[in-house]
């Protein structure tokens, strides 16, 4: 009986420690989501254009903010993959940077707006589907 009530004791003290790590560690709320403001859905970029590109984000509570960082990626495929870094090193706070639009053509452009605090807060995405953008030919033909 002993042991029953010892192991009740521990499990309890766990889940409350547990709770109490979690709650200081994410914060009130621990959502996160973001809106592409610039580029826009449909825009046609040129090869060596300078754009702007802005957005608005809901960014979690969390504790040690300074911590966090943002980062943009592109898709040339529709969102499927997202395999090039277009932004600089970014805080959270930061809402823009300006880009140089690569000779990468697509008809399919989306950017994959990020956040993250490692290990308090895990990067999370917000890929922007609905403002899908042409990164149009180089005049060079490539």
């Amino acid at each position: 009986m002993k042991t029953r009530v010892f192991i009740i004791i521990v499990f309890t003290l766990a889940l409350t420690l547990a709770a109490q790590f979690v709650n200081t560690s994410t914060g009130a709320s621990p959502t996160y989501s973001a809106r592409l403001i610039s580029p826009t859905a449909g825009q046609v970029l040129h090869p060596g254009q300078v754009v702007r590109v802005e957005w608005s984000s809901v960014l979690p509570k969390v504790r040690y903010f300074e911590s966090c960082e943002a980062e943009v990626r592109l898709s040339l495929d529709g969102g499927n993959t997202f395999p090039i870094r277009i932004s600089p090193w970014l805080t959270a706070k930061v809402h823009s940077f300006l880009w140089t639009v690569p000779n990468t053509p697509t008809n399919a452009a989306v950017v994959d707006i990020r956040f993250g605090c490692e290990p308090l807060y895990p990067e999370s995405f917000s890929p922007q589907s609905q403002s899908m953008f042409v990164i149009a030919q180089g005049a060079d033909g490539d």
